[in-house]
């Protein structure tokens, strides 16, 4: 007999605003016990010293975490110009400095080559795996490590202010596996001045913003308790950039049992495009749309 899992049969999105010095396994951790939920997870990883967006998934939305994934994200940060560290961030050692600081001309004229689809080598202290090891705790033991350059997609990357001469302000949007740490370390040395990250934060990703995000205090204060259910979105939210497809009432069963059923699919839906099947607007499942019907790839509880 299968073990049965602890906790609630609960299910949507917690926009978390992550406060600095936490993983984001630990946030994860931390909503999964104030909620009492039996399953949690999240959508892109945040630096420990990193602030802002993280979105977290409970029971069924952990199924559309990929969705959100790959979506486009924002991220502001500020770079201070005239150093190098071995992290690419304030958190580690300071390996060059450099007496030069670039003007604003000369940040904008930069900016161009980091748009766009682009190559971008991943600091050395990262998740990145390297023979099944993680680059962090490679980097960390010593090894002096060659990582291999991997595609970004970069929208958006401009300059929004300058407090001073040593650092700038900048917003860049782009797609899955974005490092701004990367995009600091390499605009620093296009410039001639290196450079590294000092503050960063996820403003947006995908279709979730900070507006009515929960504070860390906030999560705390509403554990084990109602407070925290009210501020969850629903899993469908995830969706929105795929079709949705109503669907007939007798086609409910056959969808969650993991069968091809009839739906509804919206003007211009092509054969074998991905959609969803929906009943009164709560999701069944993710599927391929073939000839009026959707053959599930992913199917929601009820």
């Amino acid at each position: 007999m299968g073990r049965t899992r602890k906790g609630r049969a609960i299910s949507g999105f917690l926009i978390v605003d992550k406060p600095p010095g936490l993983t984001s396994t630990a946030v994860v951790n931390k909503v999964r016990w104030a909620m009492e939920a039996q399953k949690a997870g999240h959508a892109g990883t945040l630096d420990p010293a990193a602030t802002g967006l993280l979105a977290v998934a409970l029971g069924e939305a952990t199924k559309v975490l990929p969705y959100v994934t790959e979506a486009l994200k924002a991220y502001d940060f500020t770079i201070r110009w005239g150093q190098e560290t071995t992290t690419d961030d304030a958190e580690g050692e300071v390996t060059r400095q450099s007496d030069l600081r670039p003007t604003d001309a000369q940040i904008e004229a930069a900016l161009p080559a980091f748009r766009g689809d682009i190559l971008q080598v991943p600091p050395a202290f990262s998740a990145v795996k390297v023979d099944g090891e993680r680059a962090y705790d490679l980097a960390r033991d010593g090894e002096v490590l060659e990582l291999n350059a991997r595609p970004l997609h970069v929208r958006e990357l401009t300059l929004v202010s300058r407090p001073d001469a040593d650092h700038a302000v900048l917003r860049m949007v782009c797609g899955k596996g974005g490092y701004v740490r990367s995009i600091a370390r390499d605009l620093g040395r296009a410039l001639g001045s290196g450079g590294h990250v000092t503050q960063l934060r996820r403003v947006w990703s995908g279709p979730f913003t900070l507006d009515g995000a929960v504070t860390w205090e906030e999560i705390e204060q509403g554990a084990r308790t109602e407070a925290l259910d009210a501020r969850l979105l629903p899993l469908e939210t995830a969706l929105v950039g795929l079709p949705e497809c109503p669907c007939p009432e007798g086609s409910v069963a056959a969808l969650r049992n993991g069968g091809p059923a009839p739906v509804f699919p919206p003007d211009g839906l092509q054969w074998g495009e991905e959609a969803w099947a929906s009943r009164q607007g709560r999701a069944i499942a993710v599927g391929v749309f073939e000839a009026g019907h959707l053959r599930p790839t992913r199917v929601f509880a009820a």
